[in-house]
């Protein structure tokens, strides 16, 4: 269960539950750019012993440890790279199943809470922003360490050189903080405007059959246009201040310079010798890479908490209470049977109850098997579905049973073949409240029977709620709910 008191916790639970990778990719963080500070000392050593002290043997052996370091370097490098992607995957598909859970379970009630575009781009981008800011988990810990060790090294050289960098990167901050917090500021509104595009897009292709017979194409296009401008001027705003972002990485080398004019500065004054102003040029670029990761975790966490807050937003949703439409009480584990002459009543009164399956869901195309079966099901619960749905015909009557072929939204079956296809759908994704809208509206009498009965005693100990006026489901039904008295009592 995700932390969801706040996006800060929610991130820090995503550390948590894989806390062994975490902390291993701190540790190899930490070696690689600890790591990254020893070249320097190799080439000074190098440089004082061999090269001014005249000691070739000295020379040899200090570069035969630099090449050395340079391989012990690549393994860290690697070892670091493969933890971290391994937490971010973690993270990303976490986030991503917690989402599609909570969505199903839902039902009906996050369609009025939520867009298309909006689930949308949670799924594609929030999840991997979040995930790309566990990065600071490793690297980040290991440039904190890195940059603390340098300062310690520096100190020894010249503590004017080490208050320099260690101010330095404070500086840095500093000065990118404004650009950054800008950036984010209209990045939200680009994505806004992108959720609210991508809504009206996927509206206008489920509806463009009813606008072509209404004449409504143009008018739907050219506000679509219009919306689309809108979005792409957001987005010239995003790449403005995307562009001031980057330039805020030629910091750490202005950085770098300031450093170098000062240890040349004093070389020539003698108060460093020439060996320890090269190391503190190596110190000082060596400290690039983690200055870049603090720059880099200044920008990516801020997006992660952004993101990690729409996350914690959707997962804190919970179902309306039945209780706000008097006298629809649901009994826990039974076959609810709702009747009304209103079905757009009935489905709205049910739909904050659990997943919904009606007449309307999509039939996705491909093998029939993998259009009823989502996840991986074996061959005994899945012979079950199919039972329980009446659909033992529909299967067989097929060329190729369960492998052949179905079109988007079942075209090259039947209504009453498609019905019972999503019934089976519906069954196999065992969910605690199933909500089943006229189920077998295109069914006879002798197969309604057999689907009422089945579906009943498929869904024992289960809370399964079915709106239908049709006798064979009432007479099935634990409970019986008539809405329009219930309707007739609240007002």
């Amino acid at each position: 269960m995700p932390d969801l008191r706040s996006p800060w916790r929610y991130l820090w639970w995503l550390a948590w539950v894989q806390r062994r990778r975490v902390l291993a990719g701190a540790w190899w963080g930490s070696s690689w750019m600890c790591g990254l500070i020893v070249p320097p000392y190799l080439i000074q050593r190098a440089v004082e012993d061999g090269l001014r002290g005249g000691d070739r043997q000295a020379l040899v052996w200090w570069c035969a440890a630099l090449v050395g370091m340079a391989a012990l370097l690549a393994v860290l490098g690697m070892l670091r790279h493969r933890t971290m992607t391994k937490v971010r995957t973690d993270a990303s598909l976490r986030t991503a199943q917690l989402v599609v859970r909570h969505v199903t379970g839902l039902g009906g009630v996050v369609r009025r809470k939520l867009s298309t575009g909006e689930l949308t781009y949670l799924q594609n981008g929030d999840t991997a922003r979040i995930a790309h800011a566990l990065t600071t988990t490793g690297p980040g810990v290991g440039a904190v360490v890195a940059y603390a060790v340098t300062a310690v090294l520096l100190v020894r050289i010249s503590p004017l050189v080490a208050v320099v960098v260690l101010l330095g990167v404070p500086v840095m901050a500093v000065v990118s903080g404004p650009v950054l917090k800008r950036l984010h500021a209209v990045e939200a509104g680009y994505r806004d405007s992108q959720g609210e595009l991508t809504s009206r897009a996927g509206d206008i292709v489920a509806g463009l059959r009813v606008l072509s017979g209404i004449g409504g194409k143009p008018a739907f296009e050219q506000r679509f246009r219009e919306r689309s401008a809108v979005v792409r001027e957001h987005g010239y705003r995003v790449s403005v201040w995307h562009s001031w972002a980057q330039v805020m990485w030629v910091l750490p080398t202005l950085f770098l310079a300031v450093v170098t004019w000062i240890v040349a500065r004093m070389a020539v004054t003698g108060e460093i010798t020439v060996p320890e102003m090269i190391a503190v040029y190596l110190y000082v670029t060596t400290l690039i890479v983690p200055v870049s990761f603090f720059v880099e975790g200044a920008d990516s966490v801020p997006r992660a908490l952004v993101s990690a807050r729409r996350v914690v937003d959707l997962l804190s949703l919970r179902p309306e209470e039945a209780l706000d439409r008097p006298g629809l009480q649901v009994e826990s584990g039974a076959l609810t049977v709702v009747v009304s002459a209103d079905p757009a009543a009935a489905r709205e009164a049910v739909e904050p109850l659990g997943l919904v399956a009606d007449n309307d869901d999509y039939l996705f195309r491909g093998p029939v098997r993998e259009a009823v079966s989502v996840a991986e099901h074996d061959e005994l619960v899945l012979e079950q579905a199919i039972w329980a749905a009446a659909a033992v015909d529909v299967v067989e009557a097929l060329p190729d049973g369960l492998h052949s072929h179905l079109e988007s939204q079942g075209r090259n079956v039947s209504g009453g073949q498609r019905q019972r296809l999503r019934l089976v759908r519906a069954l196999l994704s065992e969910p605690d409240v199933l909500v089943l809208v006229e189920p077998t509206s295109a069914l006879d009498a002798v197969t309604e029977a057999a689907v009422a009965r089945r579906v009943k005693q498929a869904r024992a100990g289960r809370t399964t709620v079915v709106v239908s006026s049709s006798p064979l489901w009432v007479g099935q039904a634990d409970h019986v709910v008539h809405l329009d008295a219930v309707l007739e009592e609240s007002r």
